[in-house]
């Protein structure tokens, strides 16, 4: 535990080694992080586990085709119905955005493909590409109620299947497609490109490659909006029990090191949006609603995979309230004049797009139902 706690911890609790009495293991999770901001209790040991971390960080990120897919399997191809238990009915795996304290999370990931949109700047009838399109929530909005036409990509078996299911039962087949494809092999152009918690993915040596690719299938008076979880104190390394666990292959960046690849793609950044403690309430939402209906998660797998889950939901929450993570909006042309000049175009959009909402577009079908 001395050696390595950031590993140990995760593994303890999960294993059943580390009991907690009282409170929780979020409680106890909590405590330290906060403690080690605070510099308290911080051991010998952890700049040198850093530093190592770091030097072999590439190594642990190389997804070249075969292994970026077999990184989203681990996670994404799971028993279907764990993701009901947590998620809210469009299966939104991502941060959501309450604009209002107490605000539910349905309304909070409405609100997150509303407020992506508006940003968007879709128009009815434009090409939207979405890479990383998970179960196929926001390629069903910004068809259905912005009037797009939309290609989603996944590398996930199971949420394609889902997607596509979807699609077909949502009447909007004409203007939505979802394939099994790598972004690197994406072919065509496209209005307006979106990503939304896929960044993560692409791992730190392939950020030039992502970007070079999202600037090259943009037109040139397009739009793209890139919706990460970032880190705010830079360069650093991933968590070894989240890497091994629960996402190989994963790198949570710093705007320092995403800048150069955007700078050198040919991108002019539009604008950045920081969204700090909207992750932590999200995670924390599912985290109580997992806790709630633990006992079918546990009918599905075994506790030993509940307590895992448990400690995911809770450190990754954890982290977002104490260890700086954060998500990030950034909103990316290739010339200027394409982005209106203030802000006030994206409260104006979500009200257009609110009234389109409420005059009946097209109902989309929950994932999994």
């Amino acid at each position: 535990m001395l050696t390595d706690p950031e590993l140990k911890l995760g593994e303890a609790f999960t294993e059943g080694g580390l009991v907690v009495e009282t409170g929780s293991i979020a409680d106890l999770l909590a405590l330290t992080m906060a403690r080690s901001v605070a510099g308290e209790r911080r051991l010998p040991l952890a700049p040198l586990l850093a530093v190592a971390r770091r030097a072999v960080r590439r190594l642990d990120q190389a997804n070249w085709r075969r292994r970026a897919r077999a990184n989203v399997h681990h996670h994404y191809d799971l028993d279907d119905r764990l993701y009901s238990l947590f998620l809210d009915p469009d299966r939104q795996y991502s941060c959501a955005y309450f604009e209002t304290p107490g605000q539910s999370l349905e309304a909070a990931q409405f609100a997150k493909k509303r407020h992506i949109a508006a940003k968007l700047l879709v128009e009815p009838g434009q090409w939207v590409l979405d890479i990383g399109s998970g179960w196929g929530g926001l390629a069903l909005y910004l068809a259905g109620v912005a009037g797009a036409k939309v290609r989603g990509i996944t590398l996930s078996d199971h949420q394609f299947a889902i997607a596509r299911e979807r699609a077909a039962d949502s009447g909007l087949g004409e203007r939505i497609e979802f394939a099994l494809e790598d972004y690197r092999d994406t072919e065509g152009r496209f209005d307006r490109i979106v990503s939304v918690g896929m960044l993560e993915h692409v791992g730190i040596g392939y950020l030039r490659a992502f970007f070079a690719k999202a600037f090259e299938l943009l037109t040139e008076d397009g739009v793209c909006l890139i919706h990460a979880i970032g880190r705010s104190e830079g360069p650093g390394a991933t968590n070894p029990w989240i890497a091994k666990y629960i996402f190989p292959g994963v790198y949570v960046p710093g705007l320092s090191e995403l800048m150069p690849a955007v700078e050198r793609a040919g991108f002019l950044v539009a604008d950045i949006e920081i969204l700090r403690l909207h992750y932590a309430d999200t995670l924390k939402a599912w985290r109580e609603r997992f806790l709630a209906r633990r006992d079918e998660a546990r009918r599905l797998y075994d506790e030993r995979f509940c307590r895992m889950w448990e400690f995911y939901l809770a450190s990754c929450e954890m982290a977002f309230r104490h260890h700086g993570l954060m998500v990030f909006q950034i909103q990316l042309v290739k010339r200027e004049g394409v982005v209106p000049p203030t802000r006030r175009y994206i409260a104006e959009r979500e009200a257009r797009l609110s009234a389109a909402e409420r005059e009946g577009r097209p109902q989309l079908r929950l994932a999994g139902t």
